[in-house]
């Protein structure tokens, strides 16, 4: 090929980002680039070889196959956001767990990887390991780490809709992202980071809602969210109502925690938490 040709080329795949920054299209897949291509004079065979030299060369990022993020080197491009990005990766998805109580202001802490709630349906992508000590595997793409945390269908509730910068996201509501938290304290820092966030909330939180949804996330959680209640002074309906729940068995308090502690007979827990067991 000659050199002119080359340079050509290389300036005609330049137009097509300019071309999909116009169109909004921040996060885009190939049949997308093939669709705006003959726009900027691309021919649909050289498609596939333009998003190999644009990405070698920094102007996009490749997300997962066949999708694709605009470099912020782009002119007019913004800086694209790990919540757009998890949106994109994974559908159903929601912002959730440890980056959610982030967002609700009901940490202090930062999480080094975006975590995300999707369904058991989902196609998630899995790729390379966050090395994290429990085991967990991650995802890496566009320079983030991503934490997939699949749950049933019918458990994909409490989702609400906010704007992050130029992106509208999915992210878990207040209620939802505590009741994540006492059904799997270790994507939020642990228990005493998920009781922490709970003193946050207190003002703001929806106790009602939070009541009516913790038995959908199972017997246990709604146990786990009596006792924390209780701990906070809440009293009343809200606690009978939780304590009526039937279960068999007692579960652990901390569920990532030793089964280990004393036992509580009117929340059916085993209090395996430091200093309120004893242990």
């Amino acid at each position: 090929m000659a050199p002119t040709t080359k340079i050509k080329r290389s300036s005609v795949g330049i137009d097509l980002v300019r071309q999909l920054s116009q169109e909004g299209d921040r996060i885009f897949t190939t049949a997308r680039a093939r669709e705006l291509a003959p726009q900027v004079g691309l021919s649909d065979a050289y498609v596939g070889e333009a998003l190999y030299h644009l990405r070698r060369n920094g102007w996009i990022t490749s997300l997962r196959r066949g999708l694709y993020a605009l470099s912020s080197t782009a002119p007019g491009v913004a800086p694209v956001h790990e919540f757009e990005i998890a949106m994109a990766l994974v559908q159903p998805a929601a912002i959730s767990h440890w980056t959610a109580l982030n967002y609700h202001g009901l940490t202090e802490q930062i999480p080094w990887k975006t975590f995300v709630l999707t369904t058991t349906d989902a196609s998630v992508p899995a790729r390379g390991t966050s090395g994290a000590a429990d085991g967990d595997h991650g995802y890496h793409a566009g320079g983030m780490w991503y934490q997939f945390i699949q749950t049933r269908p019918e458990r994909f509730f409490g989702v609400e809709r906010v704007w992050v910068g130029e992106a509208r996201v999915s992210i878990t509501s207040l209620e939802r992202t505590l009741l994540d938290g006492l059904a799997m304290p270790r994507y939020c820092g642990g228990f005493g980071e998920v009781v922490y966030a709970f003193g946050e909330a207190a003002p703001r939180m929806d106790v009602d809602r939070m009541v009516a949804d913790a038995p959908r996330l199972g017997v246990a959680v709604a146990k786990r969210l009596g006792w924390v209640l209780e701990t906070q002074g809440i009293e009343g309906r809200h606690l009978e109502r939780l304590a009526s729940l039937p279960v068999k068995g007692y579960r652990k308090l901390d569920a990532g925690g030793p089964r280990k502690g004393r036992y509580n007979g009117r929340w059916m827990l085993q209090e395996n938490l430091p200093g309120v067991s004893g242990t």
